[in-house]
Protein backbone atom coordinates (compact mmCIF):
# COMPACT_ATOMS: atom_id res chain seq x y z
CA UNK A 1 0.00 0.00 0.00
CA UNK A 2 2.96 2.30 0.62
CA UNK A 3 4.49 1.57 -2.20
CA UNK A 4 1.07 2.54 -3.91
CA UNK A 5 1.07 5.98 -2.52
CA UNK A 6 4.21 6.83 -3.13
CA UNK A 7 4.15 5.85 -6.43
CA UNK A 8 1.03 7.44 -7.09
CA UNK A 9 2.28 10.88 -5.20
CA UNK A 10 5.26 11.22 -7.46
CA UNK A 11 3.88 10.80 -10.50
CA UNK A 12 1.72 13.20 -9.86
CA UNK A 13 4.36 15.67 -8.57
CA UNK A 14 6.42 14.84 -11.92
CA UNK A 15 3.41 15.13 -14.38
CA UNK A 16 3.02 18.58 -12.86
CA UNK A 17 6.12 19.75 -12.49
CA UNK A 18 7.13 18.62 -16.20
CA UNK A 19 3.88 20.68 -17.37
CA UNK A 20 5.05 23.78 -15.31
CA UNK A 21 8.72 23.24 -17.75
CA UNK A 22 6.56 22.80 -20.53
CA UNK A 23 4.50 26.05 -20.10
CA UNK A 24 8.14 28.09 -19.06
CA UNK A 25 9.35 26.70 -22.01
CA UNK A 26 7.29 27.60 -24.22
CA UNK A 27 6.45 31.54 -22.69
CA UNK A 28 10.18 31.46 -23.41
CA UNK A 29 10.50 30.27 -27.03
CA UNK A 30 7.20 32.32 -27.84
CA UNK A 31 9.07 35.46 -25.91
CA UNK A 32 12.13 35.22 -27.89
CA UNK A 33 10.47 34.59 -31.01
CA UNK A 34 7.95 37.89 -30.54
CA UNK A 35 11.43 39.79 -29.15
CA UNK A 36 12.91 42.42 -31.07
CA UNK A 37 16.48 42.03 -31.37
CA UNK A 38 18.26 43.03 -28.40
CA UNK A 39 20.87 45.79 -28.58
CA UNK A 40 24.08 45.25 -27.43
CA UNK A 41 22.94 47.86 -24.13
CA UNK A 42 20.54 45.04 -23.36
CA UNK A 43 22.33 41.95 -23.57
CA UNK A 44 22.98 41.78 -19.51
CA UNK A 45 19.35 41.80 -18.69
CA UNK A 46 19.11 39.00 -21.06
CA UNK A 47 21.68 37.18 -19.68
CA UNK A 48 20.11 37.72 -16.50
CA UNK A 49 16.83 36.29 -17.80
CA UNK A 50 18.55 33.01 -18.72
CA UNK A 51 20.38 32.51 -15.35
CA UNK A 52 17.25 33.00 -13.59
CA UNK A 53 15.29 30.28 -16.01
CA UNK A 54 18.46 28.10 -15.69
CA UNK A 55 18.78 28.23 -11.61
CA UNK A 56 14.84 27.79 -11.75
CA UNK A 57 14.96 24.76 -13.22
CA UNK A 58 18.25 23.03 -11.55
CA UNK A 59 16.16 24.02 -8.20
CA UNK A 60 13.24 22.01 -9.82
CA UNK A 61 15.23 19.00 -10.24
CA UNK A 62 17.08 18.98 -7.28
CA UNK A 63 14.00 19.55 -5.46
CA UNK A 64 12.52 16.50 -7.51
CA UNK A 65 15.20 14.01 -6.59
CA UNK A 66 15.22 14.66 -2.85
CA UNK A 67 11.45 14.31 -2.26
CA UNK A 68 11.35 11.53 -3.97
CA UNK A 69 14.79 10.17 -2.06
CA UNK A 70 13.02 11.02 0.99
CA UNK A 71 9.80 9.19 -0.17
CA UNK A 72 11.31 6.36 -0.78
CA UNK A 73 13.78 6.14 2.12
CA UNK A 74 14.21 2.70 4.00
CA UNK A 75 12.79 2.68 7.76
CA UNK A 76 14.21 0.75 10.07
CA UNK A 77 11.72 -0.07 13.36
CA UNK A 78 13.51 -1.26 16.44
CA UNK A 79 11.60 -4.81 15.87
CA UNK A 80 10.90 -6.31 12.20
CA UNK A 81 9.29 -9.30 12.11
CA UNK A 82 10.32 -12.02 9.81
CA UNK A 83 8.70 -11.52 6.31
CA UNK A 84 6.16 -14.35 6.01
CA UNK A 85 7.04 -16.23 2.68
CA UNK A 86 4.87 -17.24 -0.16
CA UNK A 87 5.89 -19.58 -2.83
CA UNK A 88 4.38 -18.16 -6.20
CA UNK A 89 4.22 -20.88 -9.24
CA UNK A 90 2.78 -19.54 -12.65
CA UNK A 91 1.54 -22.16 -15.00
CA UNK A 92 -0.58 -22.80 -17.99
CA UNK A 93 -2.61 -21.39 -17.42
CA UNK A 94 -3.38 -20.62 -13.10
CA UNK A 95 -1.34 -19.46 -10.42
CA UNK A 96 -0.09 -21.62 -7.31
CA UNK A 97 0.37 -20.17 -3.39
CA UNK A 98 2.40 -22.18 -1.20
CA UNK A 99 3.00 -21.24 2.57
CA UNK A 100 5.90 -23.00 3.41
CA UNK A 101 5.71 -21.17 6.89
CA UNK A 102 2.56 -22.16 7.60
CA UNK A 103 1.03 -25.87 9.89
CA UNK A 104 0.51 -28.19 7.21
CA UNK A 105 2.25 -26.12 4.26
CA UNK A 106 -0.65 -24.78 3.12
CA UNK A 107 -1.18 -24.49 -0.28
CA UNK A 108 -3.54 -22.73 -2.82
CA UNK A 109 -4.59 -23.42 -6.66
CA UNK A 110 -7.09 -23.53 -8.92
CA UNK A 111 -8.05 -24.02 -12.71
CA UNK A 112 -9.05 -20.09 -13.34
CA UNK A 113 -11.92 -21.51 -15.10
CA UNK A 114 -14.75 -19.40 -13.96
CA UNK A 115 -15.20 -18.75 -10.88
CA UNK A 116 -12.39 -20.99 -9.46
CA UNK A 117 -9.67 -18.38 -9.20
CA UNK A 118 -7.07 -19.10 -6.65
CA UNK A 119 -6.80 -16.58 -3.79
CA UNK A 120 -3.11 -14.98 -2.52
CA UNK A 121 -4.60 -14.93 1.57
CA UNK A 122 -1.69 -12.31 3.43
CA UNK A 123 -2.23 -10.63 6.94
CA UNK A 124 -2.43 -7.09 6.63
CA UNK A 125 0.73 -5.02 8.35
CA UNK A 126 3.47 -7.74 8.05
CA UNK A 127 6.22 -7.98 5.20
CA UNK A 128 5.02 -11.31 2.73
CA UNK A 129 7.93 -11.79 0.94
CA UNK A 130 6.95 -13.61 -2.68
CA UNK A 131 8.96 -16.26 -4.40
CA UNK A 132 7.78 -16.49 -8.17
CA UNK A 133 8.71 -18.84 -10.58
CA UNK A 134 7.03 -20.73 -13.46
CA UNK A 135 6.45 -24.31 -14.41
CA UNK A 136 6.66 -24.12 -18.02
CA UNK A 137 6.45 -20.54 -20.10
CA UNK A 138 7.03 -17.11 -18.81
CA UNK A 139 4.35 -15.68 -16.75
CA UNK A 140 3.61 -12.09 -15.10
CA UNK A 141 2.38 -11.71 -11.94
CA UNK A 142 0.37 -8.27 -11.80
CA UNK A 143 -1.84 -6.75 -9.55
CA UNK A 144 -2.44 -3.40 -11.37
CA UNK A 145 -4.43 -2.17 -7.88
CA UNK A 146 -1.85 -2.15 -5.83
CA UNK A 147 0.87 -1.33 -8.78
CA UNK A 148 3.27 -4.66 -8.13
CA UNK A 149 3.96 -6.28 -11.25
CA UNK A 150 6.54 -8.72 -11.50
CA UNK A 151 8.10 -11.68 -14.33
CA UNK A 152 8.01 -15.52 -13.49
CA UNK A 153 10.86 -17.57 -15.24
CA UNK A 154 10.82 -21.17 -15.36
CA UNK A 155 13.86 -22.52 -13.07
CA UNK A 156 14.49 -18.89 -11.89
CA UNK A 157 13.21 -17.54 -8.47
CA UNK A 158 12.68 -13.67 -8.15
CA UNK A 159 11.21 -12.29 -5.05
CA UNK A 160 9.74 -8.76 -3.90
CA UNK A 161 8.26 -8.02 -0.43
CA UNK A 162 4.95 -6.20 -0.48
CA UNK A 163 2.99 -4.76 2.89
CA UNK A 164 -0.27 -4.42 2.63
CA UNK A 165 -1.97 -1.76 5.52
CA UNK A 166 -5.75 -2.70 5.63
CA UNK A 167 -7.95 -5.51 4.79
CA UNK A 168 -9.16 -5.77 0.97
CA UNK A 169 -9.33 -7.48 -1.90
CA UNK A 170 -7.65 -6.98 -5.42
CA UNK A 171 -7.60 -8.71 -8.38
CA UNK A 172 -4.45 -9.96 -9.95
CA UNK A 173 -3.41 -11.36 -13.38
CA UNK A 174 -1.16 -12.15 -15.99
CA UNK A 175 0.49 -9.99 -17.59
CA UNK A 176 2.97 -11.97 -20.48
CA UNK A 177 1.21 -13.80 -23.05
CA UNK A 178 1.57 -17.05 -22.29
CA UNK A 179 -0.57 -19.08 -24.58
CA UNK A 180 -3.89 -20.25 -25.44
CA UNK A 181 -5.97 -19.30 -21.81
CA UNK A 182 -3.53 -16.48 -20.87
CA UNK A 183 -6.35 -14.41 -20.62
CA UNK A 184 -8.34 -16.53 -18.17
CA UNK A 185 -5.08 -16.69 -15.84
CA UNK A 186 -6.27 -14.59 -13.04
CA UNK A 187 -6.52 -14.40 -9.13
CA UNK A 188 -7.40 -12.97 -5.87
CA UNK A 189 -4.81 -11.10 -3.33
CA UNK A 190 -6.96 -10.82 0.13
CA UNK A 191 -5.26 -8.89 2.87
CA UNK A 192 -6.92 -9.60 6.07
CA UNK A 193 -6.08 -8.92 10.11
CA UNK A 194 -3.69 -11.03 11.74
CA UNK A 195 -5.82 -13.45 13.64
CA UNK A 196 -7.67 -13.84 11.38
CA UNK A 197 -5.09 -14.99 8.93
CA UNK A 198 -3.48 -16.97 11.60
CA UNK A 199 -7.10 -18.79 11.61
CA UNK A 200 -7.23 -19.62 7.93
CA UNK A 201 -3.16 -20.78 7.78
CA UNK A 202 -4.19 -23.10 10.10
CA UNK A 203 -7.03 -24.59 8.13
CA UNK A 204 -9.82 -21.76 8.78
CA UNK A 205 -11.35 -19.79 6.17
CA UNK A 206 -10.96 -15.80 5.22
CA UNK A 207 -14.01 -14.28 5.03
CA UNK A 208 -14.63 -12.50 1.55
Amino acid sequence: MRQRHVFGTVFTLEAVIAGGVFLVVLAVLAWSLLRRRVRTAERPERLRVEAFYVGALAAFAVFLVAWTAWQNREEHPAAVPKPLRVDVTGFQWCWDFRYPQSAGHRRVTGTCKGKDMPTLVVPTGRSVQLRLTSRDVIHSFWVPGLRYKMDAFPDHVNTFTLTLDRAGRWRGRCAEFCGQRHWTMDFWIKAVPPKEYDRWAHGGTATA
